[in-house]
């Protein structure tokens, strides 16, 4: 039994590996996902049947399977495409909170675990204990907040204050004086005082955390929860959750780090709670103060006239196109102009959107041909030669106060360049700035077009008028 066990294990080990490479490519994704079901169905199977577990707790397993998996079947059937993002952000605080709880029940009830007896627990796995037990309550808590800004519950600026990073420095200095003191004497009142001081921790790290650098949270909180289940692997003695915990936490490591110098971004500054942030700064990018401002405000017949007669279209998603929903009409208005001889393709910023990827998936739902989905650096050089670029509900990701503003909470991320482009199309409901609480000045530009209007509805007309 040990030796099928084993290689179920290595098997399982495989396909989560293969699952990884999947998902790296838009085309391959499905493949991924199925790679990464498949690995997980039969880890789940592997250790029921390898632990020698008794017909009560048998039942008992499955009672929480069914549960789980029919809460979680419900959830995926009526998640918008929009509320992904805060989504994976709760299911990042549940990994985080399994984590404190095994951690809990192994420190409760050592015999069960093969690591020693109460009050007498093994210095090794005290020692793996509080690294679960840590990260998987900084986990649970920064998530929390992290769904709170994504799903508009609490605000996307950065919420500072003084001496903030002082605070979180010797919060942290003194967890780790906790957990040498409980990895000697293993006191039940430590555990608990390392738990508190954790779940704190994990809120005063998101909080100062802006909107802007949101997908790079979502991503280093999906680190951050492989690292607490690779932790807790070691105190349950499971080589496949140390195994799966390990390839969740390095690839998100490195998806983070990817989207941060992509965004100009310090990783160390994100992994401390945005480390180096000007509270005074932050302070001065709030809104649209001042005097109101004149635009040039259009129809969506002005709009499909000069698409129409143009020969190069760039379109840009954002999240105001997974809010409406219009990345079906999006595709079908490229398609028209494709058949009038112009030539179209889609810029992906690498944080449009809430998460990693958002735009990306959006527009595969779509049936958009990949070849035709770019990123920043690929397409960036290709606005200066656009005739019209199309920005559908991005805001922060074309703002050139990332250029010019240095007191801008988005100063230094790269943007993409539609500025450039001899007519740009904004398509947004109002005035409102991004999700980084910061006015675009791309609204005020001779060359740019305002399209008030739900993103869908505006595109519609768009395709109603190209028909014609």
């Amino acid at each position: 039994m040990e030796t099928i066990s084993t290689l179920a294990y290595l098997v399982a080990s495989v396909l989560f590996i293969l699952a990884l490479r999947g998902l790296s490519h838009p085309e391959s994704s499905r493949q991924g996902n199925m790679f990464g079901m498949v690995g997980m169905g039969i880890a789940v199977l592997a250790t029921l049947f390898h632990q020698g577990i008794d017909a009560g707790g048998f039942a008992l397993i499955i009672v929480a399977i069914a549960i789980g998996g029919s809460i979680g079947t419900v959830l995926a059937r009526r998640i918008q495409m929009t509320s992904l993002p805060q989504l994976v952000a709760f299911f990042h605080s549940l990994v985080g909170m399994a984590a404190v709880f095994v951690a809990a029940a192994a420190f409760y009830s050592p015999e069960s675990f093969g690591i020693g007896t109460q009050g007498h627990i093994k210095p090794s796995s005290l020692v793996e204990m509080t690294l679960g037990l840590a990260i998987g309550a900084v986990t649970f808590s920064g998530s929390l907040i992290a769904f709170a800004k994504l799903d508009g519950r609490m605000s996307g600026a950065p919420i500072l204050f003084r001496n903030q990073h002082w605070l979180n420095l010797g919060l942290g200095i003194l967890m780790l004086v906790l957990a040498i003191a409980f990895i000697t004497t293993g006191h039940p009142l430590l555990f608990w005082a390392i738990a508190l001081l954790a779940f704190g921790l994990g809120f005063l790290l998101i909080i100062p955390i802006g909107g802007a650098d949101m997908p790079v949270v979502v991503s280093m909180l999906n680190s951050y929860s492989g690292w607490a289940a690779a932790g807790i692997g070691f105190t349950v003695g499971n080589l496949l959750l140390i195994v799966t915990g390990a390839l969740v936490g390095a690839s998100g490591a490195i998806l983070s780090y990817i989207m941060c110098k992509g965004m100009n971004r310090s990783i160390i500054n994100v992994l401390l709670g945005g480390f180096g942030t000007d509270p005074s700064a932050a302070a001065a990018t709030g809104g649209s103060a001042g005097p109101a401002r004149p635009v040039k405000a259009g129809s969506a017949e002005d709009a499909a006239y000069i698409m129409k007669n143009a020969q190069k279209i760039i379109i840009v998603p954002g999240y105001g196109m997974a809010v409406a929903q219009a990345q079906q009409v999006v595709r079908e208005m490229a398609d028209l102009l494709k058949k009038e001889g112009v030539e179209v393709s889609y810029a992906i910023h690498p944080v449009a959107g809430r998460m990693p990827g958002h735009m990306n998936v959006l527009l595969a739902e779509a049936n958009v041909p990949y070849d035709d989905v770019h990123e920043l650096e690929e397409i960036n050089p290709e606005f200066a030669e656009a005739d019209v670029a199309y920005v559908i509900g991005a805001n922060d990701v074309t703002n050139p106060a990332a250029k010019t503003d240095k007191s801008s909470a988005i100063y230094g991320m790269p943007i993409l360049d539609v500025e450039k482009a001899k007519t740009v199309f904004f398509v947004k409901r109002g005035m409102a700035s991004g999700y980084a609480g910061v006015e675009n000045e791309l609204f005020f530009r001779d060359n740019t077009m305002m399209l008030f209007g739900d993103a869908k509805k505006v595109t519609q007309q768009i395709v109603q008028a190209l028909q014609k």
